[in-house]
């Protein structure tokens, strides 16, 4: 009788456990050829909440990430939280006080302005609106990763990823490396291999 008991409360956790909610998300990288090679580039697909690094040899990792604004579409001006799109690069790094480390990219390039000044022209920003900059990408606050596990928008524009994988990125990606932003993957081009 003993034994049916503990077999039933056995089988009883296990069930639980094997279908109990996970909120954690997690980075992931390909199985063979580990190391990163020379011709590095990032894409973030703002819709999957992904920040993916590829090289010579194809997909290397995906990153979760959070960004500003609920509204995943792209940023029109200065204060409107939204991340940009378009092909950036690295254009500095440092260690950051607040959000553990920093890859800042060069936004607003020459084709940022050309679309905020034909927005401002055809009325869809104010007309003393500013376009803004200081977009990179970083870490957390100390301890709340886990606003990236629950999809918390919180930056002012910015891609925040949990600290330990901006750790990692800030180590491989360097000074220099392409950063392409897009809403989302229509074509299927980004998929994992």
């Amino acid at each position: 009788m003993n034994f049916q008991k503990i077999l039933l409360a056995g089988m009883t956790a296990l069930c639980l456990l094997g279908f109990r909610k996970t909120d954690h998300r997690t980075s992931y990288k390909r199985l063979f050829n580990k190391e990163l090679g020379d011709q590095v580039h990032v894409v973030v697909i703002k819709s999957s909440y992904e920040l993916k690094v590829y090289d010579q040899n194809g997909w290397f990792g995906t990153y979760p990430v959070v960004f500003g604004s609920k509204s995943l579409e792209d940023k029109m001006m200065e204060g409107d939280r939204k991340t940009p799109e378009g092909t950036y690069h690295i254009a500095s790094k440092r260690p950051h006080e607040k959000w553990d480390k920093m890859m800042l990219i060069d936004f607003p390039l020459k084709s940022d302005y050309d679309k905020f000044n034909q927005r401002k022209a055809s009325g869809l920003v104010p007309k003393n609106a500013k376009l803004g900059g200081g977009i990179a990408i970083h870490g957390t606050w100390p301890h709340d990763d886990m606003a990236v596990d629950l999809f918390q928008n919180w930056t002012n524009g910015c891609i925040a990823l949990k600290n330990d994988d901006v750790d990692e990125l800030y180590d491989i990606l360097p000074v220099g490396t392409t950063v392409t932003i897009i809403k989302e993957d229509k074509n299927h081009e980004y998929d994992d291999n």
